[in-house]
Parts: structure tokens; C-alpha cells; sequence
């Protein structure tokens, strides 16, 4: 069983910079494959960068790819997302997520563990 807790959300204005911070339980962190999801008002929640237990490999969404960074911090329990130059439709909720199987996948359905969120609003 592993628990995800979400923190770092809030208020930014456009072109501004955050850090989401997902904290996880459990001594098997560093075996899982972390992603983060977010879902926008009004819309189905989508996949937004996933990390592979090494940090060796990752994937983004086309929507965010060069201004986001998806990192983990295994001794920590702990996986990152840096956002910058954030726009206004990065306005979501943000979950993490956590799949016990050692690939990479933007499949929702594949993770096992999500947290509660933390939300992100990026004012115009």
C-alpha cells in the first residue's frame, strides 16, 4: 500500500514558476513509476509527465513538454514537477500517481495509487 500526499499548489500569475511536491509512504517508492495527472474544470482528467523508478526515463504531454520537469527523489519519497512559463489553461487540479509496474505509461487506468490533488490556478 502506498499513500501520495500533493503539495506546492496555489495562486501564480501567466509565466510564472511552481513546484509540486508529491510525498509518498511506504519503503517501495523507488520501485514504483510515478506520473502526474491533472483535470481542469469541466474535463476529463489527463496525463501530464510520468518517471520511471530510476529517474532514467520520462515522458510528457505534448501540451507541456519543454516547460515542465517530472523528477524523484528516491531517498526522499518523493517525486518533483517544476512547472515554468505556466499559462492560464494550466489550471487544473494536479494528482500523482503511482504504478507498482516498472514502465513508463500515460494510461490512467495502469496506476495503482493516486493522491488527493493540489490545486493549481495560473491567473492571465
Amino acid at each position: 500500500q502506498v499513500q501520495l500526499v500533493e503539495s506546492g499548489g496555489g495562486l501564480v500569475q501567466a509565466g510564472g514558476s511552481l513546484r509540486l511536491s508529491c510525498a509518498a509512504s511506504g519503503r517501495t517508492f523507488s520501485r514504483y513509476t510515478m506520473g502526474w495527472f491533472r483535470q481542469a474544470p469541466g474535463k476529463e482528467r489527463e496525463f501530464v509527465a510520468a518517471i520511471s523508478w530510476s529517474g532514467g526515463s520520462t515522458d510528457y504531454a505534448d501540451s507541456v513538454k519543454g516547460r515542465f520537469t517530472i523528477s524523484r527523489d528516491n531517498a526522499k519519497n518523493t517525486v518533483y514537477l517544476q512547472m515554468r512559463s505556466l499559462k492560464p489553461e494550466d489550471t487544473a487540479v494536479y494528482y500523482c500517481a503511482a504504478d507498482r509496474l516498472a514502465r513508463i505509461t500515460t494510461a490512467q487506468a495502469s496506476y495503482d495509487y493516486w493522491g488527493q490533488g493540489t490545486q493549481v490556478t495560473v491567473s492571465s
